[in-house]
């Protein structure tokens, strides 16, 4: 997924969530997409829970967060 596609997917207002980076006309943050990825969740599953996400949602929030840790250097 090229960055382009990334970011007709992911927006951040910030009206909307404190401005955290959302899935593009929802509520729904980038960072709690990527947590359920990270616990195993599959995407069947977390389309079921929240049926507004697509696929193709859940792969932008994936390359977000990957290309934010390309760019980012935090310590844990």
């Amino acid at each position: 997924m090229e960055g382009k596609e990334i970011l007709q997917r992911i927006s951040s207002d910030p009206d909307i969530c404190h401005g955290k980076p959302c899935i593009k006309g929802t509520r729904i943050p980038v960072y709690l997409v990527v947590s359920l990825v990270a616990e195993g969740e599959s995407i069947e599953n977390i389309i079921r829970n929240y049926p507004s996400l697509t696929t193709d949602d859940i792969k932008a929030a994936v390359h977000y967060a990957a290309k934010l840790c390309e760019y980012e250097a935090y310590a844990i």
